[in-house]
């Protein structure tokens, strides 16, 4: 993480995380100006405000497996092998959204099958929600990005119950 900068909009939104070069050349056309950091800069900000519509937060596998802190939701375990898991089935009717997909072993996984988790005898650890974050910067990276603790006041009015 030392080599990203976050780049906040005009009124201190948080819009992205980018590399330390191409921040650097935001701060060299003078199309940003340092907000922290020295020689390397750590935060920057945007000297005019950028409109960007709200984009839609889609449940990728990479925010599943983030959301759910990369543990099985049936068992909790982290060290097996993880892959997603319909709480209701595809062939019941299931879909791909927040509230169906989860991050499950692939012991739990084959033990569940085709059935619903009371159907399986398995119990769900944390009922599957859609994340509570700012969707400018991918929920993956945004919260990568809070255990910065430089970025942690421009992050954490965004992050909900996340940080």
């Amino acid at each position: 993480m030392s080599d990203e900068v976050l780049v906040l909009n005009h009124n201190y939104q948080p819009l992205n995380i980018t590399s330390r070069r191409r921040a650097a050349v935001l701060l060299f056309l003078g199309k940003a100006h340092l907000v922290e950091g020295g020689e390397s800069p750590s935060v920057v900000r945007l000297n005019h405000f950028v409109r960007r519509p709200m984009p839609i937060l889609r449940p990728t596998r990479k925010a599943i497996f983030t959301r759910d802190g990369h543990r099985c939701v049936y068992c909790g375990a982290a060290h097996l092998p993880l892959t997603i898991d319909h709480v209701v089935p595809r062939v019941r009717g299931g879909r791909d959204e927040w509230d169906n997909l989860v991050c499950c072993c692939t012991y739990c996984n084959n033990k569940k099958g085709d059935r619903t988790p009371e159907e399986a005898g398995l119990l769900l650890l944390a009922p599957p929600r859609r994340p509570k974050c700012l969707p400018y910067i991918s929920y993956h990276k945004f919260v990568t990005a809070l255990r910065n603790p430089r970025w942690q006041d421009y992050l954490a009015p965004y992050a909900g119950s996340l940080a």
